[in-house]
């Protein structure tokens, strides 16, 4: 990852989503990492390390429930950096109930806000908490279909050489079927598109093979809707710049993420990048669920 400006970033969401895997690959990447840090103290950290003239100008914090009270000074904390004229980012690490619960069952180990209760009024005492806290933040990762190595890679892939970009899209295909991204921005609706899936001699393909690509592109409306889309896209990307966002996810979605998604998700990948924002932008394509319809 290249070296960063000053800037902060704060790591917070669900126990047992993952944080402490986030902490490590923004380690390994070149930033500063504390765990645990009460929030009032990370303006000090930062004028800390400007007094020792520290050449490590990236400083990541972990804060969670675990410092209890101490937590809720994260939002005057945030206030405080704001003024200091430091960049901050919070990553919001979240994954679903089921997942959470099998995996502090999987540990042993009883939630922080769980007390004599069940795991599952534990996780949600912790969901109410930090539900400002999730709105508010820049990046929401599910780490729910993740294991600790994708995690690490989404993590990297995000934070490498993002000064050099004011914006990075991630175009996210998926099927409606295994449920919605929990980290999307927009959603786009691909089903109104006639399904290759009833053509004996398509269905066994899917979005990236060109005789399913050409079905799909060439189905009435697509070629307008796709159009429509871009100019959509175009028209709020200054606004992200300008209000600091440097990554949205763009989902979209048809019945399986087999074919007309992908291809949607692949037209659209190569129309972004002729596109001429002014903005230095990046995009990549990830097709979520193709391969798992068998």
């Amino acid at each position: 990852m290249a070296k960063l400006a000053r800037e902060l970033v704060v790591v917070s969401g669900m126990s047992g989503a993952g944080k402490s895997t986030v902490a490590h690959a923004l380690e390994d990447g070149g930033w500063y990492v504390v765990d645990n840090l009460p929030p009032s103290l990370i303006s000090s950290l930062f004028q800390s390390m400007e007094n020792s003239h520290s050449e490590q100008e990236g400083i990541a914090v972990v804060v969670d429930v675990r410092g209890r009270e101490l937590f809720d000074d994260l939002t005057r904390a945030l206030s405080e950096i704001a003024d200091m004229g430091i960049q901050r980012r919070v990553i919001f690490i979240d994954a679903s109930d089921d997942s959470l619960v099998r995996r502090f069952e999987s540990t042993r180990r009883p939630h922080p806000l769980q007390a004599g209760d069940r795991i599952l009024d534990g996780i949600n005492r912790e969901r109410e908490k930090l539900r400002e806290l999730r709105s508010n933040a820049d990046f929401v990762i599910d780490t729910s279909d993740l294991n600790i190595h994708q995690l690490d890679k989404k993590i990297g892939d995000l934070f490498q050489n993002h000064d050099r970009v004011d914006l990075r899209i991630n175009l996210l295909s998926f099927g409606y079927k295994y449920g919605l991204p929990v980290d999307s921005d927009l959603v786009m609706d691909c089903r109104f598109i006639a399904n290759p899936h009833w053509d004996v001699e398509l269905r066994p393909l899917n979005g990236q093979d060109q005789p399913v690509k050409e079905r799909v592109l060439s189905s009435e409306g697509v070629d307008d809707f796709l159009t429509r889309y871009l100019d959509l896209i175009s028209a709020v990307i200054p606004g992200y710049i300008r209000e600091g966002k440097k990554f949205i996810t763009l989902a979209i979605g048809c019945t399986g993420g087999k074919h007309r998604s992908v291809a949607i998700a692949q037209e659209l990948y190569e129309r972004f990048n002729k596109m001429k924002t002014g903005n230095k932008i990046s995009i990549q394509v990830i097709h979520r669920d193709l391969g798992r319809e068998r």
